[in-house]
């Protein structure tokens, strides 16, 4: 009877080390099906052989078969941004328990830090980036330099926004919706007082910083994969935020 306990205690530890490193990697917008693979290469080489996951973008469900009855865990996700940093850290984490260079405990305790690091940049170093991307997307769209300095202001002011307003109202499709109004007010001001030429490409510019291109790229490789539901999923959440988008400008081209 004890040492029955003692292995399905083990399991359920490996099955938390899985289980952390998967919801790390769905965190940080990593595809379906790697997040899976990776878990389930975690377990066989902790020693569980037979393992199942199933990962949508909003849960994981994993089991374990073993010489006990099956054993399955689910956790929820209810926050998803962009750290590839994060996904290529339990990545190496992977290969060292792959390699025996990391035990369970060892596993746990890198996993449960990586969990914890915040590797995201300050928000002027971000507001910053996203402004000079604005302006280049803009030239990159055919536009001129003259609205090179518009596109930067709208672009890097309409991120701000859209960070700020996500932390008040954490309904992602309404920050990227005002967010997206703000990009148009602003470059409509730009352009009326003469400090913009081309308002058109100094919205597309500057609205580039908003647009899913990660999760558009993940919908697709999610349903290449064979995971349908995953794919879908991250398809409909790309669609609404180009619907946000497209509809904040919207409003604001009402006023002309």
């Amino acid at each position: 009877m004890n040492k029955m306990n003692d292995q399905a205690s083990k399991t359920y530890e490996i099955m938390e080390v899985c289980l952390l490193a998967g919801k790390i990697m769905l965190q940080s917008g990593g595809e379906t099906y790697r997040v899976e693979d990776t878990m389930m290469r975690i377990a066989a080489a902790l020693g569980v052989e037979k393992s199942h996951s199933y990962v949508t973008p909003t849960g994981i469900i994993f089991s374990a078969e073993g010489d006990e009855p099956t054993k399955t865990k689910l956790i929820r996700i209810s926050e998803r941004s962009t750290d590839l940093k994060k996904v290529a850290l339990v990545n190496s984490v992977s290969r060292q328990i792959t390699s025996g260079d990391l035990n369970m405990k060892e596993a746990l305790n890198r996993l449960q830090e990586i969990e914890t690091m915040t590797l995201t940049f300050p928000l002027w170093v971000q507001t910053a980036a996203a402004s000079l991307a604005s302006g280049c997307f803009m030239i990159m769209f055919n536009g001129t330099w003259i609205d090179f300095i518009p596109s930067m202001i709208s672009g890097g002011l309409g991120y701000l926004s859209f960070v700020k307003f996500h932390r008040f109202v954490p309904i992602k499709f309404f920050s990227e919706f005002l967010a997206a109004f703000i990009i148009g007010l602003l470059s409509l001001l730009l352009v009326q007082i003469g400090f913009g030429k081309e308002l058109d490409k100094i919205i597309i510019g500057s609205v580039m910083t908003l647009v899913p291109g990660l999760l558009v790229t993940n919908a697709i490789r999610d349903l290449m994969a064979g995971h349908l539901i995953a794919g879908l999923s991250k398809g409909a959440e790309a669609f609404l935020t180009a619907f946000a988008i497209g509809a904040g400008i919207a409003v604001v081209l009402t006023f002309l």
